[in-house]
């Protein structure tokens, strides 16, 4: 958990297994501590961080295990439900998964003899990315392969179903835009969907393929970012449907857009994995240059801290935290 000089991480956590995915809970859970979820090839476990940035008793970065999840299949995406919290009594965690089986499983827990999964058939092709309505968690949003966005209840009844003209890649919903949904396509188009009407009202355009990731930004909800090709691409929808600003960064085509939860000018991307490092570049739209360059061997995954200006990373049987500037 210390520092590690060659490729600035800031801090470590050593997993029993290659890590597909990793997800700090973006939602306050009524607890000191940042609930971090991750994946592996067939388990889920939840744990806690506290970083000396936030806390100065701690030195460096404290992790504990709460809870491994038997998952008996692959872990490709983590959604954290709004409804967990540790300061209740017993306290309640909830998080969905995405699995390469094509299903959605939603678990509960109270950390103690409450372990319950219930399982939501219906897509027919590989799910990219997923999401708990922000303000009540009683819905999940997934995209697919097969060419949908699809809405359920927290029993597994679709409640609305969108057909896209590509592969769905991401998907978002903002605290402050309850009522809308943020549809990401392979083919370069972001729709936001009404989901009263369960009708488009507005779409940007890349102009360029494939789109692999975008995220709507928290601090600010008329910014939109992505990355499609080895650019990453940043909107502001009321000015136009095309992007204001773009810049290639990675060689090898990029893979995920994140924006910080803390600051509307700080986002990171990611390379693709596969190659033997994957890079991770912070950018800030101040500056023409990333302003942290970090390197994780075959990395996975993306996410940021909740109030800090710090993010995480999968990778082979490690967990990697950088910390950046704001």
């Amino acid at each position: 958990m210390k520092q590690d000089s060659t490729s600035n991480i800031a801090y470590t956590v050593d997993c029993e297994d290659y890590v597909h995915v990793v997800k700090f809970n973006p939602f306050d859970s009524g607890d000191g501590c940042s609930l971090i979820a991750y994946g592996g090839n067939n388990y889920v476990v939840i744990g806690t961080c506290r970083f000396q940035e936030e806390d100065a008793e701690v030195e460096g970065m404290q992790y504990k295990t709460l809870r491994t999840f038997h998952h008996g299949i692959r872990v490709d995406a983590i959604a954290w439900s709004p409804e967990t919290r540790l300061d209740a009594i017993p306290p309640q965690i909830r998080f969905c998964t995405a699995a390469s089986d094509r299903k959605l499983r939603l678990f509960t827990s109270d950390l103690q003899d409450k372990n319950e999964f219930k399982t939501f058939d219906g897509h027919s092709d590989y799910i990219n990315d997923l999401v708990f309505a922000p303000n009540e968690g009683q819905e999940v949003a997934s995209v697919s392969d097969d060419h949908t966005c699809r809405v359920w209840d927290l029993e597994g009844n679709e409640k609305a179903h969108f057909v896209l003209r590509s592969p769905g890649m991401s998907v978002c919903w903002h605290p402050e835009e309850a009522f809308k949904l943020m549809v990401a396509e392979k083919n370069g188009t972001i729709r936001f969907y009404d989901l009263i009407t369960q009708q488009a009202i507005l779409s940007l355009e890349c102009e360029q393929t494939p789109l692999m990731s975008a995220d709507w930004c928290l601090k600010n909800t008329l910014k939109i970012g992505a990355v499609a090709g080895s650019d990453w691409l940043i909107w502001d929808i009321t000015r136009s449907s095309y992007p204001q600003d773009k810049r290639p960064v990675h060689v090898d085509r990029a893979r995920l857009f994140r924006w910080s939860r803390v600051n509307e000018n700080l986002f990171a991307t990611t390379g693709y994995p596969g190659k033997t490092t994957t890079q991770l570049l912070v950018h800030h739209l101040g500056h023409p240059q990333p302003i942290l360059t970090g390197t994780a061997a075959v990395g996975s995954g993306l996410t940021w801290h909740r109030t800090l200006p710090l993010c995480a990373v999968g990778g082979d049987h490690k967990i990697f935290f950088w910390v950046t500037e704001m």
